[in-house]
């Protein structure tokens, strides 16, 4: 783990962004420089050091409102970690560090593009990965569209209802009023109705759930059977969520209380919580336009973290730390393997 590594993950530390398995290691790390820091420099060179280094850290390094604050014993000691990497780093790296990514991967830029097409009366926009999409529907309302998503519309609504398909991914939704017309989505086994309503929903193909999510207003989720007439109904108030199970067919509610770990897509976040391996690999596969490819004997495991700004490379380091695996990026596929 080098450098710009060690102050990506106290930043992420620092402001609480950390997840648990993460957190863990930090605490690890920091008790056991506290236990060793004779070895790193003699007092009077170390607070030389630091004062500069702890500078140069604070312009990388700026704690939001509510962040889990550095100790400051524990901070000169991460600090002088830093300043003398090669000594203080040996057990960290001997313990904890994955494999280094091969090659030097540039993720592509999130842009507003996407592949439009009129066909019998349908508007169909797909968006390749590492893409969104903002659309403007006639009536006022508008959508979001999500990496590697696929939905479709009538060029022209109808007097008696407007009704929209998500044919793959996810989009969130924003609702224009209008009484005398429906507002419906349709997912594959889920119709949603809305009125004046801002929801989210997720459906990728690869994932074997579907989860709409209310962020305001009201909405009602109809479960379809196998004729696409509503089985079973729930109507969602702000702050609750669906999730459909296709392989069990169940449909459950709950509850979030951040709409920002539901929406933080459309700014270009990663937020996962306590998320399964797949929705962890479709997201970063839609994030940065890549593959990946799991070669290691963990196939299902759970991970809690946000990313914003960081290159695959980081998220990769983070990850993997967390989960004790390794990796390499060839070309753009990513490899996870077993840690040596």
């Amino acid at each position: 783990m080098d450098t710009e590594q060690i102050k990506i993950l106290l930043e992420r530390y620092n402001q609480g962004n950390c997840s648990p398995e993460e957190a863990a290691i930090v605490d690890q790390w920091f008790e056991n420089i506290n236990r060793h820091k004779s070895t790193y420099a003699a007092d009077k060179e170390l607070d030389r050091e630091l004062d500069s280094i702890r500078l140069q850290l604070n312009e990388h390094i700026n704690p939001a409102p509510k962040v889990r604050h550095i100790r400051t014993g524990y901070w000169y000691a991460a600090t002088a970690a830093v300043v003398l990497l090669a000594a203080g780093l040996f057990w960290f790296n001997r313990q904890l560090s994955p494999t280094r990514a091969t090659g030097n991967f540039q993720p592509p830029v999130i842009a507003l593009q996407s592949n439009r097409v009129i066909r019998n009366g349908f508007v169909e926009i797909s968006t390749p990965k590492g893409n969104r999409e903002s659309i403007t529907l006639e009536d006022g309302s508008s959508l979001e569209l999500n990496a590697g998503s696929k939905v479709r519309y009538p060029e022209h609504f109808g007097a008696g209802s407007r009704t929209i398909f998500l044919e793959e991914g996810e989009a969130f939704f924003n609702v224009a009023p209008d009484p005398a017309r429906q507002f419906v989505v349709h997912t594959g086994e889920l119709a949603t109705t809305a009125l004046g309503t801002a929801f989210n929903i997720r459906a990728y193909a690869s994932e074997n759930k579907v989860t709409v999510a209310l962020v305001s207003g009201k909405v009602k989720v109809d479960q379809l059977d196998k004729n696409s007439h509503p089985a079973s109904s729930l109507i969602l108030q702000p702050s609750e969520q669906i999730s459909y199970d296709r392989i069990s067919l169940s449909l459950v509610k709950s509850v979030f209380s951040k709409p920002e770990d539901i929406t933080g897509w459309k700014q270009g976040y990663l937020v996962f919580r306590d998320a399964p391996y797949n929705e962890i690999v479709t997201g970063i596969e839609n994030r940065y336009g890549i593959t990946v490819v799991n070669e290691s004997n963990k196939k299902e495991w759970n991970y809690n973290g946000s990313f914003k700004n960081e290159s695959l490379k980081d998220v990769m380091d983070i990850i993997c730390l967390a989960k004790s695996l390794s990796y390499t990026i060839k070309k753009d596929t990513v490899y996870l393997q077993n840690k040596n």
